[in-house]
């Protein structure tokens, strides 16, 4: 410190008159940034007492002169300042090569380095990553490896056999197929889960026309519909069209009774659980459904395999893990059918049609089907006996899993799944979906092992069974790990059916992945005219063109169940479906004699399926878009404003629902400027902003609904009372007919759209303290 002193003096060439004391003491606070400086004269208590002899020895009396102490405090601030130059200018430079791309230009972000912090909370010197892979190298880099070649030598394997029904022989030889090429791909981990289901086998059922006491059979069909209610009944003919509300709404219009009647349906619109719901509604006691129209005249004899549960997974343990039945208490899902149901071929009933002597159909439903009535005359005695023997039997399945593990957040991940099993060959319903998943393991295996991909995310490719009947390996994987899923998967792409056509394009999806499916399509390119993408397809309002998920989609329970944003994405042709699908018929001739260029377009729907994956993995900030569910709530907000005088009237008001949605919107205003004002190299801030966005999805579903008697609580995309969808049809009902409405219910309806809406808010905005209860 005397040198130090010394020095000082000498370099403002004079002789000291005081000196400076340096103080570096450590604050309570931690900052270690306090100087303490103390200025100490001659003229001290004490005269000499304090001072360093060997000052004295060596230095003259001081003289006073107060220009030296202006430089020492001067020279400080401009050594501080420099300081803080240097460190800012770097780090402002550090940040502006990390950068994001959303529209492929090329200007994207980098690889980070490892200037992250250690494990004992200091930062660690910054090093070289490895090798950095920007978005549109790693997007031509999918496209390029790619192969039909591989798609067609995978859906190959289901040639020469007749079926994969769950549980059975072929379906556990698929599985083990499917494992051994996980493994053969190095993948970081492979594994089984099994599952103990109660599953339908088909029995002896028969369809009879009745007539002055003489049975005639009508058919006795090769398939059946899983979970019917077994039994025999009889009863009168009655016709109504796809089975939707409105088509029941116009049959009591015409003044005919459905009760005790057999109710029949021509495939579509609504799923074939949904259409048997309503009929028995109706007081139906048994259900018979026909296949739409086809081109094959071929299709006219076949009769497609179906289920009847209104739900998803093991109808025998709701709510629970199908992992042993015997800890479970004997318990049936409300979604079971409780009538027989039946599918039959067209021509079937066009000689039911035939026998029937009542009044044409309505002018819009004859289209399908020639000779088409609505139900038999009052004199007539025919009626229709339906008979179903289907047995009950208790089956073991295996879901197949394969994980390439992130880099930086291993236990956050996006799921790939293909149903493995179908009731007939299943090339469309099962083949190409398995086919498009193996070919995409391998693909994106290749990647990390040999080109240097390292997903900052994880990416399971999950091979499910017992899809045939309404989900069931899937929603039994989800039922069992339910607790964590929500928290943990950010995406779902189902490539189940992914090609059924060529025409024509079908997205099913969340909101939230809208503006990503819409970047990817801009960069695929058309398999059927390589010189334009697939968003030429479309036009600037495609949106209006998803469909939404039903529930023979398996994306259903991730999202309506789990609250997992999911995308479905496939070709078909508008207006000549695949007759085949769901058949004995359902081969590999037959649906590429109804597709053109079937491998490009497999190859197509896996490079959209891929790219999907690999961008969910790959950016710092995850694609999803809120916004999207802004113009959602806004859409529906505008829809209910025709209803503000109804609602009134009954002293109540719609205003609280208005005003969650504002909440909402300013909550994702506030998380769009928290992401774009964060530091995207801070993986702890960026880890929480991007749970922030995954957990929008799940913050939809309805909190106030128990999981086991509701499983579907999602407000936009669920199933029940407290929907948005039915909320609309409630107030819809109130315009029609002021006496025909529960206000309790309707009371009830809206303060649970508000409420899950508010919450939805609330948990955007993050922190409790920055949540605002005040509607």
């Amino acid at each position: 410190m005397d040198h130090a002193r010394a020095a000082i003096s000498n370099l403002f060439s004079g002789e000291p008159t005081s000196y400076t004391r340096f103080s570096i003491a450590r604050q309570t606070d931690g900052d270690n940034s306090h100087v303490e400086m103390n200025l100490a004269a001659d003229e001290e208590e004490g005269g000499e007492i304090g001072r360093p002899e060997h000052l004295h020895a060596s230095m003259p009396p001081p003289r006073r002169n107060g220009k030296n102490l202006c430089f020492v405090i001067m020279a400080a601030a401009l050594l501080l300042l420099i300081g803080f130059l240097i460190g800012y200018l770097s780090y402002r430079g550090r940040m502006q090569r990390v950068n994001r791309c959303l529209d492929g230009s090329g200007n994207c972000e980098m690889t980070p380095t490892a200037s992250y912090f250690s494990d004992d909370g200091m930062e660690e010197e910054e090093v070289s990553g490895p090798r950095i892979l920007y978005w549109p190298e790693l997007r031509k880099m999918l496209s390029s490896k790619l192969s039909t070649a591989h798609l067609e030598a995978n859906l190959r394997q289901r040639e020469s056999k007749n079926s994969f029904e769950a549980g059975k022989a072929e379906d556990e030889s698929t599985a083990s197929h499917v494992h051994d090429q996980f493994t053969s791909f190095r993948m970081d981990d492979v594994w089984n889960d099994e599952h103990y289901v109660r599953l339908q086998d088909k029995g002896r059922n028969q369809v009879f026309i009745v007539e002055d006491g003489q049975e005639e059979e009508l058919e006795s069909p090769d398939a059946y519909v899983a979970y019917s209610k077994t039994g025999t009944v009889t009863g009168k003919p009655v016709y109504v069209n796809y089975g939707r509300k409105e088509d029941f709404q116009k049959i009591q219009n015409l003044g005919v009774s459905m009760n005790g009647a057999i109710i029949i349906f021509r495939a579509g619109k609504i799923t074939l659980a949904e259409k048997v719901a309503n009929a028995r509604k109706e007081g139906a006691v048994g259900v018979l459904m026909y296949p739409g129209p086809s081109n094959d005249r071929k299709a006219d004899s076949y009769v497609p395999f179906a289920h009847a549960h209104l739900g998803t997974g093991d109808p025998f343990t709701p709510g629970f893990p199908s992992f042993n039945h015997t800890q479970f208490p004997p318990v049936e899902s409300s979604g079971l059918p409780q009538i027989p149901v039946q599918t039959i071929s067209r021509e079937a009933a066009a000689r039911l049609f035939g026998k029937m002597d009542g009044d044409k159909c309505l002018e819009e439903w004859r289209a399908d089907i020639m000779g088409c009535k609505v139900t038999v005359s009052g004199s007539s005695k025919m009626t229709v006996k339906l008979t179903v023997n289907n047995v009950m039997v208790d089956r073991k399945i295996l879901n197949i899993f394969g994980v390439i593990k992130g880099f930086e957040e291993p236990d956050r991940y996006v799921v790939l799944g293909a149903q493995r099993d179908s009731w007939g060959p299943g090339a469309a319903k099962a083949g190409v979906g398995t086919a498009i998943l193996l070919e995409l393991a391998r693909v994106i295996s290749d990647m990390v092992k040999n080109d240097d991909y390292k997903p900052r995310r994880s990416i399971i490719f999950a091979s499910w069974s017992a899809g045939e009947y309404g989900a069931v390996g899937a929603t039994e994987w989800l039922e069992g790990y339910s607790t964590t899923l929500h928290a943990k998967a950010f995406t779902y792409i189902n490539l189940d059916t992914a090609v059924l056509g060529s025409t024509d394009i079908k997205i099913s999806a969340s909101p939230l992945l809208y503006s990503l499916l819409e970047t990817i399509m801009k960069r695929v390119k058309d398999p059927t005219n390589d010189s334009r993408f697939l968003d030429s397809r479309f036009g600037s309002d495609w949106i209006k063109k998803v469909v939404p998920l039903d529930l023979d989609n398996a994306a259903f329970p991730f999202l309506a169940y789990s609250g997992i944003p999911v995308v479905s994405f496939g070709f078909y042709d508008e207006g000549d479906e695949y007759a085949f699908l769901g058949t004995t018929e359902d081969t590999l001739a037959n649906l590429k004699r109804k597709t053109v260029n079937l491998y490009p377009l497999m190859r197509t729907a896996a490079e959209v399926a891929g790219q999907i994956a690999l961008r969910m993995t790959h950016d710092h900030e995850l694609f999803l878009d809120l916004d999207r569910y802004s113009d959602e709530l806004l859409s529906f907000q505008e829809k209910l404003w025709h209803f503000n005088g109804d609602v009134k009237e009954l002293g109540l008001t719609l205003n609280w629902l208005y005003f969650a949605r504002g909440d909402f919107q300013r909550a994702a205003d506030a998380l769009r400027r928290d992401i774009e004002n964060s530091d995207r190299e801070n993986r702890i801030v960026r880890r929480a902003l991007n749970d922030r966005m995954m957990k929008v999805e799940y913050d939809f579903l309805s909190p106030y609904l128990s999981p086991k008697d509701a499983p579907f609580r999602h407000i936009f995309f669920g199933r029940g009372s407290h929907t948005l969808k039915s909320l609309l049809e409630n107030l819809e009902q109130l315009a029609a007919n002021k006496t025909s409405v529960d206000v309790n219910e309707l009371k009830e309806q809206m303060a649970l759209a508000t409420w899950t809406i508010k919450g939805a808010a609330n948990a955007l905005v993050g922190d409790i303290w920055n949540t605002d209860n005040e509607i």
